[in-house]
C-alpha cells in the first residue's frame, strides 16, 4: 500500500509517494495526467495510511526549499537493481552545495570504470532532490542532463549555493 501527495515547490509541482517502509518516489510533473503511481494514472485522492513518512517528507522538502535544511533524514523503499540502488544511495554522500562526477560515484561504489552505467542509473533515480542526482556533473565540469530538466538542475544547484 502506498500513499501519495502532490505539493507545489519553487520549481514546479512534485508527486511524493511513500510506503510503510519509506519514500518510493519524488517526481516532477507538468501535467497531472502524466503522473504514474503503481503503473496506473493517479486521481486526485489518496489513502494517507503512511502519514508519518509522508508528512516528514513534505516537511523536510519545505525546509530544504526555505533554506533551512541541507541534508534529508528519511527512510527509503527503493525498487531497482542492486547496482542502481548502490548508485542512488551513494548520492547521499554528496555534500549540500557541492558537486561530484559520474566517475567519482562509480569509484565510490567500487566500480571505477562504470561512469556510463552510473549515468544510466541516475537517469532512473526515483527520488529527485532527496537523492541528489542534480549534484552530479560531467568530468569536464559541465552540467549534464537531469530528469527534471536543466532549468531545475541549475535552480537546485544555485539554491544550494545561496543564489536563489
Amino acid at each position: 500500500m502506498s500513499s501519495w501527495k502532490v505539493i507545489n515547490i519553487e520549481i514546479g509541482d512534485i508527486l511524493i509517494q511513500v510506503s510503510t517502509v519509506g519514500v518510493q518516489k519524488i517526481q516532477y510533473f507538468d501535467d497531472k495526467s502524466d503522473i504514474k503511481l503503481d503503473n496506473e494514472t493517479i486521481s486526485s485522492s489518496s489513502d494517507f495510511s503512511d502519514k508519518n513518512i509522508l508528512d516528514s517528507t513534505v516537511n523536510q522538502l519545505n525546509e530544504y526549499f526555505s533554506g533551512n535544511r541541507g541534508e534529508f533524514n528519511l527512510p527509503f523503499d527503493l525498487l531497482g537493481t542492486e547496482f542502481q540502488i548502490k548508485v542512488w544511495l551513494e548520492l547521499q554522500s554528496i555534500t549540500f552545495g557541492e558537486t561530484t562526477t559520474y566517475g567519482a560515484i562509480a569509484s565510490g561504489i567500487g566500480h571505477p570504470h562504470a561512469s556510463r552505467a552510473v549515468g544510466g542509473a541516475l537517469n532512473k533515480n526515483p527520488i529527485s532532490i532527496v537523492l541528489p542526482c542534480h549534484r552530479v556533473i560531467g568530468a569536464n565540469g559541465l552540467l549534464t542532463g537531469y530528469g527534471g530538466g536543466m532549468e531545475r538542475k541549475i535552480w537546485l544547484l544555485e539554491h544550494e549555493q545561496g543564489k536563489t
